[in-house]
């Protein structure tokens, strides 16, 4: 069916669903996926064995209290790290193997483990239900090179350039797309308004959908939804797929 099924509007777990357990983990995933998600979003970086980890940061010290970097210990060390709840840290491979129905959004954190992603993907025959981003367009096209035909978002130079195509319509977004399927931003930056009426229409002309993180509010969800994006990245899924339910 591949990565954009099913419809819109599209709900990506945050992390998973970390309400009670901690994030990126097997038990957040499967939180998320309980309530009835399609879509989970994590992250990756690569352990000292060359083995793809979910991971958000490249330290272990705000979710373990440890200085070490998962870049410095093994993925079978970091798997026996208590995370909360008897949680480790998972391997890629891992969190696709035990969601084979769901669809994973990746964002590669690092380019040491853009071959490592790559590599897993393709081993566990997912190309058709991931996506691959990185706030580097150089490694994000990078990974499209590994894996021909794997949906992508724009990294940030690829924002800038969709801001600015946003007021000259569907070509001008094609070119700032560059191939992606998807741009998927915060709805401000600072003083920066980045989603607007002008900027999903361009989107929508060009045939790129529109996510945006992170959306926890439902009264913020509502409006996003009106303006007409195609995705919410939320840390409270179960949230989130209520208001859809409710308009």
């Amino acid at each position: 069916m591949g990565y954009l099924s099913p419809g819109t509007p599209r709900v990506l777990a945050h992390r998973g669903l970390a309400v009670e357990v901690p994030e990126n983990t097997l038990a957040a995933f499967d939180a998320a996926v309980r309530t009835g998600v399609h879509y989970v979003e994590t992250d990756v970086h690569l352990s000292r064995d060359g083995v793809a980890i979910v991971s958000h940061d490249p330290t272990l010290e705000r979710v373990a209290g440890r200085e070490d970097r998962v870049s410095d210990l093994t993925s079978a060390e970091l798997a026996a790290i208590d995370l909360g709840a008897g949680a480790g840290f998972p391997t890629l491979a891992d969190a696709l193997a035990a969601f084979p129905e769901t669809r994973f959004n990746i964002d590669v954190k690092t380019e040491a483990a853009v071959e490592a992603t790559a590599d897993t993907v393709r081993a566990a025959d997912a190309v058709d239900r991931v996506l691959l981003t990185s706030f580097a367009d150089r490694r994000r096209r990078r990974l499209a090179a590994l894996l021909p035909g794997v949906a992508t978002s724009v990294g940030s130079a690829g924002v800038v350039r969709a801001i600015l195509a946003g007021r000259f319509g569907a070509a001008a977004m094609r070119w700032a797309a560059r191939g992606a399927v998807a741009l998927q931003v915060p709805e401000r930056a600072g003083r920066l308004r980045i989603v607007s009426p002008a900027l999903v229409r361009a989107a929508h002309a060009a045939g790129v959908e529109v996510h945006v993180w992170t959306v926890n509010e439902p009264d913020d969800m509502r409006r996003l939804l009106a303006l007409g994006v195609d995705g919410l990245v939320t840390d409270r899924c179960d949230l989130a797929l209520a208001v859809i339910a409710a308009t």
